[in-house]
């Protein structure tokens, strides 16, 4: 097998140069632009300097040329082999974004319109010896939906209904409009012999503790034989032996067997002896063995499938054994809560994106406690890197389609096979993955239809429920039904976005929804301070909360870098530019209510991520105590694919916000909270997602602000596995003795250290009296290692540098007055950290002096106290 490289690109009109003139292998492009393959246009254009980067200031406005233009892509190749009959060549192109022709030595092979699904070509006769040339052609988008019909709805742009491409290019409430071209994928030459893997798909069909069965249901293509020569006679096809060797194996076992295979798909049977499980990594290990299944032709190895598979099972249970609807994922026989975050593509221009960035990511949602990502359904199907590191990594997927917030043309014939061959090879490609835990038809489309419908502003029928009521169910009962397949995200209820069944999008928080509402009944906003804030998580009853969240900024380092010089300020029409929401006053309503309003940029930071940071802790505390009434929440969302201002808790330079640490604490598997209400009323929880019985003592306190202890408690405790328990209910006043609510806080942490301490304050942040503190900082380059100390109580500390991928131990904490906390620093891609540029401050403290040292002790050997 070949990769093909050394690619070229260049831009004419439309009808500029006739195609077949671009495509010759004659054609002189000599002086046409390198690009790098996988990738795509606008990143090749940056390269060169051609365009100024989009991300910056309005740059996108002044990319909007690209999207109008033909591109070409070229590249030669030399081959020369000598065939055999029962041999030929195949070109693959595993990814063409998106209207594509294809062409080899001048000769038009193909016509691709989707970028997810790969093309492959039978090229034995049109490849020359010596010189090769391939050409491919990408028209512009408008090209091919121009004159469609667009007048009914869909959110954000109305093209994008047509194009099988990620629809979030076309612009979303979290991202620029940059519609992608190019080649974002592989393009590779193969050789293949007589026959090749069509599919194959293994599943678990029975586990106990000696033995599981796992079946390999095996698709084989054969080819058919090519002519020796022109005008040769007909042959006649010898008689083949086909079979397959099919194999299981990890550093303890191996398992193997040999099968027959006809003209009909073949299902192959091993029996693991002492299975090793495949768990979320919460749970336990992820366990992968290495499946291997090879094609042999008359005893002849012709080809191979590997791939990484899990011994597990994986449903939905969706009614409780008292009757009462629920949602819970139950592997391996156990119950699990749904810990984790909505993922969208890493980049704008994902073709270029590096595969270090997806294991960053991910490494950064396990580290976090998750134990699953929805990959939302207006982005891509992700790059294999992604669900390998998720099989990897113990974090299970939900998996949408590639359908959102829009009505889909399901009554053309054309655009509905179109969408057939992309479920079909998605599911081929993604249902051996012991991540995947679901798939989903679509994002948003049956909820907003119906209230839209309701409301009066939708008049038409449901355009793509065919897709996801007809074609999806009936495809994946064959494909794969090891699987729940959920039509639509949310979908159950009467009100597809009820609470009392399937899963939820709670936008009561951010975007005013008001709820409860059933089929028929217009859609209701409120607007306000009270109609938006989080403390309305606590009202919200969900089986399942599927998407829910707040903006908050990025870091100071990622909007300094995009935004022009001397624009970066609280007010600014280029800050005012991240933000894609269409209706900006939401996040000034929730700080409002919680922080009060920024009056300049770092109070916009600090109050934006701490508004986010404890409304997401609101609310995943809330449906984590209610385990198992809801089994599940996927904030939205985990990362960005721009340097914006979004719902995102990782910005654009993998940066992560308070939010993120604030996750740590909130997904740990043992979560000690409390739930303060209006009145006064104080409960104290512990909630237990491991698989053993919890035993511990409880330290409960409450501090001022300048130390002192009001009132503390030590309550045993002992939970059961997977379990919950409320140990202790008192009022404020009990706790307080007397210290004013506002100059106060309450902590809970484990005697035994085997649950994160957790802070709350019986006030709004904005109604609290912090007094000014002051920090002390001392670096450790050599350790790389940060201690703070503090004064007095210091209100969300952050610790930040002037530099993309850097990471922390822990950041944006708050510290008890006269504590110390060391932190650990590192960087994903190993490079140096600049600690020169550290800055050390919280809310109510100003930037703190910093004091170098280098001794090279490491923090367990520090003699301080951690908060």
């Amino acid at each position: 097998m070949v990769t093909l490289s050394n690619w070229k690109i260049q831009s004419f009109d439309d009808g500029q140069v006739p195609d077949l003139v671009v495509s010759h292998p004659d054609y002189i492009d000599h002086f046409w632009m390198s690009a790098k393959v996988p990738g795509d246009v606008h990143s090749t254009l940056i390269d060169k300097k051609v365009i100024e980067h989009p991300f910056f200031g309005h740059n996108d406005l002044k990319c909007r040329w690209i999207e109008e233009k033909v591109w070409w892509y070229r590249t030669e190749f030399h081959w020369d082999e000598d065939l055999q009959p029962d041999e030929r060549m195949e070109l693959t192109f595993e990814g063409l974004d998106t209207f594509a022709t294809i062409y080899l030595n001048g000769v038009e092979l193909a016509f691709s319109d989707n970028m997810f699904v790969p093309v492959t070509l039978d090229v034995t006769r049109e490849l020359v010896r010596g010189k090769n040339v391939v050409a491919v052609k990408f028209d512009p988008v408008s090209k091919h939906v121009g004159g469609k019909e667009m007048t009914y709805w869909s959110g954000f742009s109305k093209e994008r209904i047509w194009a099988r491409k990620a629809q979030m290019n076309f612009g979303w409430d979290w991202g620029p409009r940059l519609v992608t071209v190019g080649i974002w994928q592989p393009v590779r030459l193969a050789k293949k012999k007589y026959a090749k893997w069509d599919s194959v798909f293994a599943r678990t069909v029975s586990i106990d503790e000696q033995e599981a069965v796992v079946a390999v249901d095996l698709h084989v293509q054969t080819f058919r034989r090519r002519p020796v020569g022109y005008g040769a006679a007909s042959v006649t096809e010898p008689p083949r032996t086909l079979t397959a060797v099919v194999t299981l194996q990890d550093e303890d076992t191996c398992v193997e067997t040999r099968v027959e295979l006809g003209g009909t798909p073949t299902t192959a049977e091993l029996r693991v002896p002492n299975p090793k499980l495949w768990w979320t990594r919460d749970l336990g290990t992820p366990h992968l063995y290495q499946l291997s299944a090879t094609l042999y032709v008359d005893g002849e190895a012709v080809d191979t499938f590997t791939s990484q598979f899990g011994i597990r099972s994986l449903y939905v249970k969706q009614k409780a054994e008292d009757g009462r609807n629920v949602f819970t994922f139950v592997l391996n026989g156990k119950e699990i809560f749904a810990k984790g975050a909505n993922w969208i593509p890493v980049d704008s221009f994902m073709g270029t994106a590096p595969d270090s960035r997806y294991r960053h990511l991910i490494s950064l949602a396990r580290e976090a406690g998750m134990n699953m990502l929805r990959v939302w359904g207006g982005g891509i199907y992700e790059k294999p890197v992604f669900y390998e590191e998720c099989d990897k990594q113990g974090i299970l997927v939900w998996q949408d389609f590639m359908f959102a917030c829009a009505l889909y043309p399901d009554y053309n014939a054309n655009f509905m096979a179109n969408v057939e061959k992309e479920i079909v090879h998605v599911v081929k490609r993604l249902r051996n993955h012991a991540c995947l835990a679901l798939w989903c038809g679509n994002n948003e489309n049956d909820w907003i239809y119906e209230s839209m419908l309701s409301s009066g502003t939708i008049h038409t029928p449901f355009y793509g429920e065919k897709i996801y009521h007809e074609m999806m169910p009936a495809l994946l009962a064959d494909l794969d039904p090891t699987r729940l397949y959920w039509p639509s995200s949310p979908y159950g209820g009467n009100d597809h976005n009820s609470a009392e069944e399937g899963d939820r999008h709670n936008w009561q928080v951010w975007h005013g929804h008001v709820y409860p509402r059933k089929f028929g009944e217009p859609e209701r906003i409120d607007y306000s301070v009270e109609g938006v804030s989080f403390k309305n998580f606590a009202k919200c009853l969900s089986t399942f909360v599927s998407e829910f969240g707040m903006h908050a900024a990025s870091n100071r380092y990622t909007l300094e870098r995009w935004i022009p010089e001397g624009q970066c300020f609280w007010g600014s029409d280029e800050l005012a530019y991240r933000n894609k929401d269409y209706h900006h006053p939401k996040g000034l309503l929730l700080m409002e209510g919680y922080t009060g309003i920024p009056e300049n940029l770092d109070e916009y930071v600090n109050y934006s991520m701490l508004t986010q940071a404890e409304g997401l802790k609101y609310g995943v505390e809330h449906y984590r105590r209610r385990k198992f009434q809801s089994s599940g929440t996927l904030f939205w969302q985990l990362n960005d694919c721009w340097p914006g201002t979004s719902w995102s808790v990782i910005d654009y330079h993998l940066l992560p916000k308070a939010a993120y640490f604030y996750a740590k604490r909130f997904f740990a598997p043992i979560l000690l909270s409390a739930n303060i209400d209006d009145a006064g009323h104080v409960e104290l929880w512990v909630v237990n997602d491991t698989l053993q019985n919890y035993k511990d003592q409880i330290h409960v306190e409450v501090i001022d602000f300048t130390g002192n202890v009001a009132w503390e408690h030590i309550q045993d405790v002992c939970v059961a596995d997977n379990g919950k328990l409320k140990f202790l209910e008192l009022t404020e006043a009990e706790m307080l003795r007397g210290v004013d609510a506002r100059h106060a806080v309450l902590r809970l942490s484990s005697k035994s250290g085997k649950a994160p301490t957790n802070m709350y304050y019986f006030r709004d942040h904005k109604h609290l009296l912090l007094p000014c503190a002051a920090l002390t900082v001392e670096v450790d380059t050599a350790a790389k290692t940060v201690t703070v100390s503090t004064d007095h109580h210091a209100r969300m500390v952050n610790i930040a540098f002037h530099q993309p991928h850097v990471t922390w131990s822990d950041n944006y904490f708050d510290l008890i007055a006269g504590e110390t906390k060391v932190v650990e620093i590192g960087h994903f891609d190993g490079d140096d950290v600049d600690f020169p540029t550290i800055r050390v401050s919280a809310i109510n403290a100003p930037a703190a002096d910093i004091s170098f040292v280098k001794t090279g002790r490491t923090a367990a050997h520090m003699p301080v106290r951690f908060s």
